[in-house]
C-alpha cells in the first residue's frame, strides 16, 4: 500500500511533462505540415540543381583548361 505513495506522484508528474511537452510542440509548429516533409523527397530542390550546374560547369572549365595547358605545352617543345 504504501508504494502507491510513491507510484501516484510518478504518474501525475510524467502525465504534467508529457502535456507540457505536447503543448510545446503545438506552440513550436510541429503539427503544422504533416505532408511536406514526406512529399519533398519526390522533388529535386532548384538550389541543388543549381549547385550541380555549378560543379559541372567549373569542371568543364577546369577540364578545357588543363587541356590547354596541354597543348600549349606541347606547341612549346
Amino acid at each position: 500500500m504504501s508504494i502507491i505513495y510513491v507510484l501516484i506522484p510518478i504518474a501525475v508528474l510524467l502525465t504534467a511533462i508529457g502535456i507540457y511537452l505536447f503543448f510545446w510542440a503545438v506552440k513550436t509548429e510541429q503539427f503544422d505540415d504533416l505532408e511536406k516533409q514526406g512529399m519533398s523527397i519526390l522533388f529535386d530542390d532548384e538550389n541543388d540543381k543549381a549547385k550541380q550546374n555549378t560543379l559541372k560547369n567549373n569542371e568543364l572549365n577546369e577540364t578545357e583548361t588543363s587541356k590547354q595547358q596541354l597543348k600549349n605545352q606541347t606547341h612549346d617543345t
